[in-house]
């Protein structure tokens, strides 16, 4: 059962600790730490859950935390995901709480995030008895490395989970906007290795070597047909190599070339037939550049599939409470471990604006600033979403 004004409930009790989430934020913002690392991020989480009286526990994937407010009457478990680790990148912005670590930022937002789920937290356990049912409140460690969520899961985070949600900051959308993309809106990550070894030898003298520089370069020639000639052209995909490494100087022939890329795709068929594609491509180097290749595949999150069953539910309540529409965006290449999630149980990513004002800032940039009113807006609407959802 809702509350008599369930929109003005939500609204003040987000006030009232809006200030609070903000010094959160920026006391995790000045100490950011990396993947599998965020010890002292989840003992400010967890610090923050006892405070509010909310059950939890503590090293769930290594560093992450899991909280549950249970309803006053039974039904659904509903999990609300925020990540909370942080880049290596050094920051540039100047701000009085930039971070105090060299070479690594919060870059990404995962403080946004972390503070945005602890006022979540607080709006909920006050409305618990309005609630049918469980909210799970999952503090997510190591999303940039794409394996927190799997560590989570493993130890029983996504156990019992009958719907989930998700979000994410976005300073390519004005604050106080959010948005939406149905269906896949997060590309499949894969990675790959390949290790091409020749024979070394003098410049001067390369038909007694074996040149692995120039295999290795038509592979990353060849590799770029992949997408334009093997992938259906209605089927996004995209195939990257990130590094080129071998040789040490002028005049040597080296004896290896290593290679690391990342391939993106969105389709099921998509991305088996890159897969096949590189192994194909890295076997026939070996006949025809006489060198031998060692392919390393990895294949890291699926795509992020939204579901309507949580989609539909979350923008209908994000209008009702902020009074504004939630935008139909286009899907991206970039990976999101809340895939791993949204493969246990129906679930739905919510894109929240974060751009400030005469800004025209990114994701993992150093000088990045994301508006902190972002927050608040954030709290309000998964608040709402979690209350309409469970009511």
């Amino acid at each position: 059962m809702l509350p008599n004004d369930p929109q003005r409930a939500i609204r003040e009790a987000t006030e009232a600790v809006a200030p609070h989430l903000i010094e959160m934020r920026r006391d995790i913002h000045r100490v950011p730490e990396l993947a599998f690392q965020e010890v002292r991020t989840a003992g400010i989480v967890a610090a923050e859950l006892a405070r509010l009286g909310i059950p939890h526990r503590t090293g769930v994937g290594v560093t992450g935390v899991v909280g549950e407010i249970k309803g006053g009457r039974p039904g659904p478990t509903l999990a609300i995901r925020a990540d909370m680790d942080a880049l290596p990148i050094h920051e540039e912005t100047g701000i009085a709480y930039a971070s105090t670590v060299d070479g690594q930022m919060h870059a990404c937002g995962h403080d946004i995030h972390t503070a945005t789920l602890l006022g979540v937290a607080a709006v909920l356990k006050d409305l618990a008895p309005q609630l049918a049912g469980t909210v799970r409140l999952v503090f997510q460690p190591a999303e940039e490395v794409l394996e927190g969520a799997a560590a989570m899961i493993a130890d029983g985070a996504a156990k019992g989970v009958d719907m989930a949600i998700g979000f994410h900051n976005h300073p390519d959308m004005p604050v106080g906007s959010f948005g939406f993309v149905r269906g896949a809106s997060l590309a499949a990550s894969d990675r790959f290795d390949l290790v091409i070894r020749g024979r070394s030898g003098h410049a001067a003298h390369p038909y007694a070597a074996v040149d692995p520089i120039v295999a290795a370069a038509h592979f990353v020639a060849q590799a770029q047909t992949v997408v334009s000639r093997e992938i259906k052209p209605l089927h996004p995909a995209v195939v990257t190599v990130g590094m080129f490494q071998g040789g040490t100087t002028y005049n040597i022939i080296p004896e290896r070339v290593h290679l690391k890329g990342t391939v993106r795709t969105l389709h099921a068929d998509a991305r088996d037939t890159a897969e096949a594609a590189l192994r194909r491509l890295a076997d026939g180097l070996q006949t025809s550049m006489r060198v031998t290749c060692e392919m390393t595949y990895a294949r890291k999150v699926p795509p992020l599939v939204n579901d309507d069953r949580v989609l539909e539910p979350v923008i209908a309540a994000v209008q009702r409470q902020i009074g504004v529409a939630p935008e139909a965006g286009e899907p991206s290449m970039g990976a999101e471990d809340f895939a791993e999630f949204a493969a246990h149980a129906p679930a739905f990513q919510l894109r929240i604006g974060s751009g400030a004002p005469g800004r025209d800032d990114r994701l993992h940039n150093a000088f990045y600033q994301p508006d902190e009113r972002c927050i608040a807006l954030g709290v309000q609407a998964l608040s709402r979403a979690a209350l309409d959802i469970l009511s």
